[in-house]
């Protein structure tokens, strides 16, 4: 690695950075636009999914609500139908819940400030810095699990000694956070990832202190997967079943136990209607109670 001072270190990376993403960016949809609302649609669809099942979803979805005013008019099942394949459903009804307040509060116009876009539900400090960014063309940094990984690994000394979003702040290239955040990204989620990095194709392995000394990790197989799949996996197992009923329809609870659970004991039923009263809570589902071995529905 050649021996640069900081300064010219970071504008060498920087650079590089950039004339590589020009080069190499993949043609990503949200990549293409600057509408508020399709960057929002976004950003909350790539919040822990891959970038590829996103790709298929973000078109669909957009041609059925293409504006925040047809988004906060759906109604929530058919929302969650919308959102078929993407996992982590609350996702979809805190989507509607922000159309909503934007509509109703907001002259149906998402908020430019970044602290105001952090009251809007589901909307976090990296959401609100992407949204301001990406949407609205500030010069903020953005720090998620990929720009955190890269920029500790290129500027070791530095995270150490300084917040994250400082250090995302203190590399960030005048009036090119656009296309530097989204190359910062880009590179995190292609050749330097987490558990196999690629540093013979990275474009800044001659600046980065971490280069070639990444090892590699294992990964754990346990003996009983089925011991320890997290109740999202399950709670995601009843939206789906639920999710391929016709139009207010309803499933019996032990039957959907068994589609859930097929290996289900009697001793876990209370764990299961533990399971579905959280779903009702966020809204996800609805319980009739009616009879001694109830039904559950999508939102009616």
């Amino acid at each position: 690695m050649p021996r640069l001072s900081i300064s010219n270190q970071k504008s060498a990376i920087t650079k590089s950075l950039l004339k590589w993403y020009r080069k190499n960016s993949r043609p990503l949809p949200w990549r293409k636009t600057h509408h508020p609302y399709r960057i929002l649609v976004s950003e909350i669809m790539l919040q822990q999914t891959q970038v590829s099942r996103v790709e298929l979803k973000y078109p669909e979805f957009l041609r059925r609500y293409p504006t925040f005013l047809a988004l906060a008019h759906a109604h929530p099942a058919d929302v969650i139908r919308a959102w078929s394949g993407m996992g982590y459903n609350n996702r979809a009804l805190r989507l509607r819940q922000i159309a909503q307040r934007v509509v109703q509060d907001l002259n149906g116009k998402l908020p430019k400030d970044i602290d105001a876009l952090q009251h809007l539900p589901g909307i976090g400090r990296y959401t609100a810095n992407a949204i301001a960014c990406f949407a609205f063309h500030q010069q903020t940094a953005v720090v998620d699990t990929n720009v955190r990984r890269v920029l500790s690994r290129l500027f070791p000394q530095q995270a150490q000694s300084m917040n994250e979003w400082d250090l995302a702040a203190w590399i960030l290239p005048h009036g090119k956070a656009f296309d530097w955040n989204q190359a910062l990204m880009e590179l995190g989620g292609t050749y330097c990832t987490s558990s196999t990095p690629q540093c013979s194709l990275c474009p800044l392995h001659q600046y980065c202190r971490s280069a070639f000394k990444i090892k590699k990790s294992k990964k754990i197989t346990p003996k009983n997967r089925q011991s320890i799949i997290p109740n999202r996996i399950y709670r995601g197992r009843v939206v789906s079943a639920l999710r391929a009923l016709d139009h207010r329809q309803s499933m019996d609870s032990q039957r959907l136990a068994r589609i859930v659970k097929p290996d289900i004991l009697l001793s876990e039923k209370k764990w299961f209607d533990r399971l579905l009263n959280g779903l009702e809570k966020d809204g996800l589902v609805e319980i009739h109670r009616r009879q001694k071995n109830f039904k559950v529905s999508l939102p009616q």
